[in-house]
């Protein structure tokens, strides 16, 4: 099979991590960063230090800060960060070519317009093909080489098996979907629950707490998809309960990160410790879109109050305690 051209965006973990998978069996690999010091430092040292430290770029990734290389790609993998996504489309436009594959990478809705990131990329480059790729992976694991799976999901299937085969290597297996909207829900929802799953852990209450969180938190991202017309095979999936319990369950999740440390009481302009954890802008969004379709989401609510300052942790999990019982469902 001839490998496509690919470049990058985003120099972040994620889009260094996506960046090494696609250098295999690729003499280059274009890896575009914002920052031209950034992307300097990642030409000198061939390492990620400020996202990856001690996992090496591959030898075919080129780190640059020049947009005008997406004229020679086929396929785009853009893993800026949600809230960042439209002005990267904005800049990128310009130089992406007709039928260009352009995967999606972000996990989150855009906050103001409450578009998802499928959306946001139609309305600023109407001339790509939109393909979302999500699951359960972690950038380090993936950078190792350690076995992952992950969903990529297009409206046309050929394209999404054709990306599925142009992507996959011996350790980073892509399965290939046309529910590009389940997917989705799935990669926003769960951030907003690894928040609620990391301030539980912060509080000290327990693997048990965790597991009802955690299939309570699948029962509201079900719901949610059900409204949105997703498919149960995906929430089931990858996308959606993969990933959901692996970033339920470990600190190298930075939105259970986030939780944990607003459960231990610190305050929130300094529970990130200056990482990006894409639930805490995702979750006035998400709450948004469920009342517009009458979808109840008690945990995703308590997260979205707790981060506006509108309830504290122990208010909402006593909250969330005393809420009525019921069939469960």
């Amino acid at each position: 099979m001839t490998r496509a051209p690919v470049m990058a965006l985003g120099a972040g973990a994620w889009g260094t991590a996506l960046a090494n998978v696609a250098a295999v069996g690729r003499e280059r690999v274009p890896l575009w960063g914002r920052d031209p010091t950034h992307v300097g430092a990642l030409n000198r040292d061939r390492e990620n230090a400020r996202f990856l430290p001690g996992i090496r770029l591959a030898d075919a990734v080129a780190p640059t800060s020049d947009l005008s290389e997406l004229s020679t790609a086929e396929i785009v993998l853009c893993a800026a960060p949600a809230q960042a996504m439209r002005s990267v489309v904005k800049a990128a436009r310009l130089h992406l070519a007709e039928g260009t594959a352009f995967v999606i990478c972000a996990k989150g809705i855009e906050r103001g317009t409450r578009a998802f990131m499928s959306e946001v990329v139609a309305s600023e480059a109407p001339q790509v093909e939109i393909a979302v790729l999500s699951g359960p992976s972690f950038a380090a694991d993936v950078c190792q080489g350690l076995p992952t799976a992950v969903t990529v999901a297009a409206h046309a299937q050929a394209l999404a098996q054709r990306l599925a085969e142009q992507l996959s290597s011996r350790s980073f297996r892509l399965y290939h979907s046309q529910d590009v909207r389940g997917v989705e829900i799935g990669g926003a929802a769960k951030n907003v629950l690894a928040i609620a799953c990391g301030m539980a852990a912060g509080r000290g209450l327990g693997a048990s707490a965790n597991a009802a969180l955690i299939a309570r938190g699948f029962a509201e991202l079900t719901r949610l998809g059900a409204a949105w017309g997703a498919r149960t095979e995906t929430l089931m999936g990858l996308s959606g309960l993969g990933d959901l319990v692996l970033t339920c369950g470990s600190r190298q999740s930075r939105n259970f990160a986030l939780g944990e440390a607003l459960g231990r009481g610190e305050p929130l302009s300094e529970a990130s410790h200056g990482k990006l954890a894409e639930g805490a802008f995702t979750a006035s969004a998400l709450m948004e879109i469920a009342r517009d379709r009458a979808v109840e989401m008690p945990i995703s609510q308590s997260v979205a109050a707790i981060l506006a300052g509108r309830m504290d942790v122990e208010a909402a999990i006593e909250a969330l305690l005393m809420r009525p019982l019921r069939a469960e469902g």
